[in-house]
C-alpha cells in the first residue's frame, strides 16, 4: 500500500465531508430514529458503495483520459452543481 496516496486521500475526503449535507442527514436520522446503531451501519454501507462506484468510474476513466482533463472535468461538474443548487434548480 502506498501511504503517502492513502494518507492525501483520507485528508482530503475527511476535509471535503466535514459538515456536509450527509452529515446532517446522519445526525437528523440518528436523532428522529433514536436508533444511532442502524444509523451508523446504513451511512457506512452507503458510503462503501458509493466510494466503490467513485474509485471504479475513475480508474475506468483513467485509462481513457488524461488526469488533467478528468480534473477539469470534475472541477467544472463541481461549479456547475454549486451554481443549480444556488438558483434552486436541485
Amino acid at each position: 500500500m502506498d501511504w503517502k496516496i492513502f494518507l492525501a486521500t483520507f485528508s482530503a475526503i475527511f476535509i471535503a465531508e466535514l459538515a456536509d449535507k450527509t452529515q446532517l442527514v446522519g445526525i437528523g436520522m440518528s436523532a428522529k430514529s433514536g436508533r444511532p446503531l442502524s444509523v451508523l451501519v446504513g451511512s457506512v454501507c452507503a458510503y462503501i458503495v458509493i466510494t466503490s462506484l467513485s474509485v471504479i468510474i475513475g480508474a475506468a476513466a483513467g485509462k481513457y483520459i488524461k488526469p488533467e482533463l478528468l480534473r477539469c472535468i470534475g472541477g467544472s461538474l463541481f461549479v456547475i452543481l454549486g451554481l443549480l443548487m444556488f438558483w434552486g434548480k436541485i
